[in-house]
């Protein structure tokens, strides 16, 4: 049983998800209005009573990212101002999480000034998955719910019972999870080097590990153009190995993403449903859904308890 004062409500970003979280929890999805004036702007009202309430608004920062990025913004303060107990925010992508630091002089930090945005807007908690940078938890005042999907993405590739695997990191900053990943399904590990010109831009140049006849597991935690994964199958099959399976928490997929991973040497793209996948993607595409940790971790800190709990293989 919940508490009658637990209310979740989404935002226009992934009402699907917020559905799935809410059949999981046997509840209903709160009722609100989102709507935009002619001049762009937007309009919020809770159409149902919060006051006193526990409330969770789910909103990934999916494109496009600043309209919901302010969406989330004004759903805060109407729930501030309709005498919400507590702001809860469900954000399954945590956006500008690559800006994380300065990389070259007169650069924003990007990922502190979205927490700090969010903080004095008045939320209370973040509840997200797999962030680019784990210290980003460090930018908030407020408790932060660092969640992974490794768990999720394990099992479904442990059930596949891949022939002679080995996991790939596409670069040195996933390699702590591949090293997980590959303890888990019992696998070797590689990692790609590369060097990166532009934004979306990388070209791959050293493969540190064994790769020759093995099938690649390929972990990250977002594909955005799809750009560095390509050239890392390629890169993966110029040097013997077998077709792809590539594994990421966030399908951003921005520009030709879905073109460029319907490619032959990939064999299935695994992601989560953290932001709303197009219809008609290519069949390789295989989409777990996220709903099941989000209601556990709701469950949680509706009734009390150890979010720890929900890391069958140790947190992030």
């Amino acid at each position: 049983m919940y508490k009658d004062n637990c209310k979740v409500f989404s935002g226009s970003s992934n009402p699907k998800l917020a559905e799935r979280i809410c059949v999981e929890l046997g509840i209903p999805l709160g009722q609100i209005k989102l709507s935009r004036f002619k001049s762009g702007e937007i309009y919020c009202v809770y159409e149902e009573s919060i006051r006193n309430c526990d409330v969770f608004l789910v909103q990934t920062f999916s494109h496009p990212i600043n309209d919901h990025f302010v969406e989330l913004l004004v759903m805060i303060d109407a729930a501030k101002r309709a005498s919400a107990r507590t702001i809860n925010l469900v954000i399954p992508y945590y956006g500008y999480s690559r800006q994380e630091r300065k990389s070259a002089p007169r650069e924003p930090i990007s990922a502190k000034l979205v927490a700090d945005v969010l903080t004095t807007a008045g939320a209370h908690r973040v509840l997200t998955v797999d962030l680019h940078a784990p210290a980003i938890q460090a930018f908030f005042n407020i408790p932060v719910d660092h969640l992974t999907a490794l768990d999720l993405i394990s099992d479904y590739i442990r059930n596949k019972r891949i022939a002679n695997p080995v996991v790939v990191s596409p670069d040195a900053g996933r390699a702590t999870t591949a090293e997980n990943l590959a303890n888990i399904l019992n696998a070797p590990f590689a990692i790609m080097i590369k060097k990166r010109h532009a934004h979306n831009e990388a070209t791959i140049t050293h493969v540190i590990g064994d790769v020759e006849g093995r099938t690649p597991i390929i972990i990250e935690d977002m594909i955005d153009t799809g750009g560095t994964i390509v050239k890392v199958v390629e890169g993966l099959k110029e040097r013997g190995a077998e077709d792809a399976f590539v594994c990421a928490t966030h399908p951003v997929f921005s520009g030709p993403a879905l073109e460029r991973l319907d490619h032959p040497n990939i064999q299935e793209v695994i992601i989560t449903d953290s932001l709303a996948l197009p219809d008609g993607h290519p069949n390789r595409f295989k989409v777990l859904s996220l709903a099941h940790l989000f209601s556990d971790a709701i469950r949680i800190i509706n009734h009390g308890g150890s979010i720890s709990t929900l890391f069958k293989y140790g947190g992030v």
